[in-house]
């Protein structure tokens, strides 16, 4: 079943997010015993666009930014390399305890040891992002998109952030975007604020027609029965993801994707990886299979990322689970949370298994 996307756009995605910068060891480091480390650009949710902005498409991020900063000046370049527009706008930083981009201090693990990372958020100046700091109608009217993104994460990073999420979903179904909504819950984000955001996410989910998210987050974001308990293995327990969507389905009727990523780690480095996406009454499963891993961050924005490529380039559904699966999986072997691809054989590639040298 295709989804029928607006054509008069300029863009093929809207991304609302919070920009900030991720800071790593090198080599693989424990952050608490490292004296050196590899600073980049970071976001869940641009991670997501840069799948289809590396392969041609037009995307655009809705952000903001401090004033004057150098870090905001390193997020500029860097989505402008990404092949990336981009609009906020520049908040003075107020002082040393003002604001600021946040910070993702990030083990990545290796082998034995699991992967650990430290949110550093505090003064974070996406909590201030506001409607009416962008003028909607020129941007899902006049510009158009054909699919907005939205994340969990920045629809809980405060209240004001809550009703921005709610304003650009209403502008968009207004002008007959799409929406995308990866629920992403994070048990800190919710705390003390269950009721409140239960409501927010809800009335997202109820305009959305991508609801991508694990258990959990079908379960505490969305109030869904989560699955029941199935065999040891990840091939074992497909039935009962399957019974979440269907749920997920009913309580949620103005959706015709929904998606979740199966994961199992065997060790930093070794990961089985799979995916279930329900499109209409269709199902199209990626049994899970061992993957190499480098760094497992942003595997699972690849996986959405890749999947929205594939629905936004109008291709069959069974297409658009096996791009997202392949794009999440390169991910996993780059230093960049976010996915480069060179183009669309090279994901096309990893889904076939083929890692021969191209010459």
């Amino acid at each position: 079943m295709a989804i029928e996307l607006r054509k008069d756009c300029t863009y093929a995605l809207v991304i609302p997010t919070s920009m900030g910068v991720r800071i790593t060891p090198v080599s693989a480091q424990p952050v608490h015993c490292s004296d050196t480390y590899r600073m980049q650009v970071t976001s869940a949710e641009s991670n997501v666009g840069s799948v289809s902005s590396y392969l041609g498409l037009r995307v655009k991020i809705l952000t903001t930014f401090v004033k004057d900063s150098p870090i905001a000046r390193f997020i500029k370049d860097n989505l402008g390399s990404r092949h990336m527009d981009y609009e906020g706008v520049e908040v003075s930083q107020g002082g040393p305890w003002g604001y600021r981009h946040q910070m993702n201090i990030a083990d990545s693990g290796y082998g034995a040891r699991g992967p650990r990372v430290h949110n550093d958020r505090a003064g974070e100046v996406g909590r201030t992002l506001n409607a009416k700091d962008f003028d909607l109608e020129r941007i899902f009217g006049r510009e158009g998109a054909q699919i907005m993104h939205l994340s969990g994460l920045v629809a809980a990073l405060s209240p004001e952030t809550g009703t921005f999420c709610l304003e650009l979903s209403r502008a968009a179904k207004k002008h007959g975007s799409r929406i995308s909504f990866d629920l992403n819950h994070r048990a800190s984000f919710w705390k003390g604020r269950e009721e409140e955001l239960r409501g927010i996410f809800a009335e997202i989910a109820s305009v959305a027609d991508i609801l991508v998210g694990n258990e959990e987050d079908f379960q505490l974001c969305l109030g869904i029965e989560g699955p029941e308990e199935g065999g040891k293995g990840l091939a074992d327990k497909i039935d009962t993801f399957k019974g979440m969507i269907e749920r997920a389905k009913k309580a949620f009727p103005n959706a015709s994707v929904f998606a979740t990523t199966l994961r199992e780690v065997i060790s930093a480095n070794s990961h089985l990886w799979g995916a279930i996406m329900a499109e209409g009454n269709n199902w199209h499963v990626v049994e899970p299979r061992e993957i190499t891993v480098l760094d497992r961050i942003g595997g699972g924005d690849g996986f959405v990322g890749g999947m929205l490529y594939a629905i936004l380039k109008g291709w069959e559904a069974e297409k658009w689970v096996q791009f997202g699966w392949a794009s999440g999986a390169m991910v996993t072997t780059l230093l960049t949370d976010y996915g480069q691809p060179a183009d669309e054989e090279q994901i096309w590639s990893i889904w076939s298994g083929n890692a021969r040298v191209r010459r």
